[in-house]
């Protein structure tokens, strides 16, 4: 153990496990937000719902996450460490519970799940990076923040092909699991957070410093209604119940109406003297560009995640294990590059390795927009793991760069906002997809008629406009790969130090 292991009541405790409980306990709460994925043509066939509903389970999970991360900071800073953990690991349990017994006659007791559940990782996800920025010092932060990339960039990345396989296991078990194999994805996430809750109370401590913050009101009220309307408009684009992006009473009205109160939750920050969340971490240069980068690097790699289990499935007609496995060489690769990237990025610093990360991701993904009915998986399979090699060259390195462009002091509201700002865009991606898959599918649809003429040119048509839709999905996952190459050149040169001067003079000083 470090001699610097001590925590703020200067008593020495364990680096080795407070780091593996919360990156375990982490994990199996982000493997949630993309596990489902897999999940989607078995979750529509026990609740008896279309697509656009299924994908609630995703896009109710990131509104809840996205409304709770801006909190987060008030949270770090007001509550203990351990406390504040416990709390969260509990929640997240009992969250995943709810979402495991849910009826199949109750869609919304699931999703009520799933929210809870986002609510705890909406904690403890931005909690972690905090964490690891107090408790290892400024030279080893790039490796650091390679270890929360098994958490950031693996989790999301195996969730789809561990759900396929337990989804084609849990047969077996059928009366263990409710007779409902989707419940059996829930049972090693919980299996793992019950171990780590108790683990919680023999090996956390409290290690950020904690000031006696007064909870704005005002605040909470404004970033509550202000990200969840605007969230909860991006979710009814894809319900097939509402009117796509022109449904004034569901999309257009509640987005507008959140954007507002996003706008006035930010001008009151600027006026605050303790801002609930300082926004300010974004008038330095090197934060807003990584934090952008960051951002796009999600958008890129959910867009092709949350997509691709569906292609496999229901174009494809592989299992739900084959079509994780199709994805497990990639989802694997990005939990060995990420602590890699980290470590390089010690060395040489962020910029070089965006620019090359996300070249990869361009190249990697261009196949994408060719996949058709009869592609050979090992060739999808190649290029979706050079698509992850490219992201995890891009992530933890670019994680590091932002904590590394500020203050320790605003760890917390540099985290917040990071991850703000990257939820939110990855739930407009994933509301964006979703709608535009089943909108040009539907559009390209063949006449119902032709269903009594000639029944096999009818399902030939429909398979076909179902990939046009995919196609367009991919194609503006590739825009964002593309986008993400060019700002990659605006980022500081070299590796970024704690409280440099040069980037410390972009916003005027402390």
């Amino acid at each position: 153990m470090s001699a610097k292991s001590v925590d703020i009541h200067n008593k020495r405790y364990s680096r080795f496990m407070f780091v593996l409980v919360i990156l375990f306990a982490t994990f199996a709460g982000m493997l949630m937000q993309t596990s489902l994925g897999t999940a989607l043509p078995t979750l529509m066939d026990d609740f008896h719902i279309n697509l656009a509903t299924a994908q609630e389970a995703t896009t109710w999970f990131l509104l809840a996450n996205g409304i709770m991360i801006p909190v987060s900071a008030y949270l770090s800073t007001k509550f203990p460490t351990k406390k504040l953990y416990i709390f969260a690991f509990g929640l997240l349990l009992v969250g995943q519970f709810i979402s495991y017994s849910a009826p199949v006659t109750n869609w919304t007791w699931f999703l009520i799940g799933r929210i809870i559940q986002a609510i705890s990782v909406g904690i403890t996800m931005p909690l972690m990076q905090v964490v690891l920025v107090y408790i290892f010092p400024a030279e080893k932060r790039g490796a650091a923040m390679g270890l929360s990339g098994l958490v950031i960039g693996m989790a999301p990345a195996i969730g789809p092909t561990l759900s396929g396989w337990i989804l084609d296991s849990s047969h077996s078990f059928a009366s263990f699991t409710l007779s409902n194999s989707w419940r059996s994805i829930f049972l090693l996430p919980m299996a793992v957070i019950a171990l780590t809750f108790l683990l919680s109370f023999i090996f956390l401590r409290d290690v950020i410093p904690n000031q006696p913050v007064h909870l704005d009101f005002r605040s909470l009220v404004q970033s509550t209604l202000g990200f969840g309307l605007f969230l909860w408009g991006l979710t009814n684009v894809a319900n097939a119940n509402y009117g796509g992006w022109t449904d004034m009473t569901h999309v257009i009205i509640p987005g507008a109406v959140g954007i507002f109160f996003i706008i006035i939750f930010l001008w009151h920050q600027l006026e605050m003297r303790h801002p609930f969340l300082d926004i300010r971490v974004f008038a330095v240069k090197q934060f807003s560009v990584t934090t952008v980068l960051i951002s796009l690097s999600m958008m890129a790699m959910i867009g092709i995640e949350m997509m691709l289990p569906t292609y496999l499935q229901q174009l494809r007609g592989l299992s739900p294990l084959s079509s994780g496995l199709t994805l497990l060489p990639g989802a694997l690769l990005i939990g060995i590059m990420s602590p890699i990237a980290g470590a390089v990025y010690d060395r040489s610093g962020a910029k070089r390795l965006a620019r090359v990360g996300f070249l990869i991701l361009l190249i990697a993904t261009i196949p994408f927009l060719f996949f058709g009915l009869n592609t050979p998986r090992d060739f999808i399979t190649v290029f979706y793991s050079l698509r992850m090699f490219g992201i995890a060259m891009v992530m933890m390195p670019l994680t590091a760069s932002a904590m590394s462009a500020l203050p320790k002091e605003k760890a917390a509201d540099g985290t917040a906002s990071n991850n703000t700002v990257r939820q939110v865009l990855t739930a407009m991606v994933v509301s964006l997809l979703s709608s535009v898959t089943q909108n040009i599918a539907n559009t390209n649809a063949p006449v119902a008629s032709l269903k009594q003429q000639n029944i096999f040119e009818f399902g030939q048509r429909t398979l076909d406009a179902s990939l046009k839709g995919f196609h367009v999905s991919f194609a503006i996952s590739l825009f964002f790969a593309l986008l993400g190459l060019i700002l990659a050149g605006m980022l500081h040169s070299g590796k970024v130090i704690e409280q440099d001067p040069d980037l410390l003079d972009e916003k005027g000083g402390n």
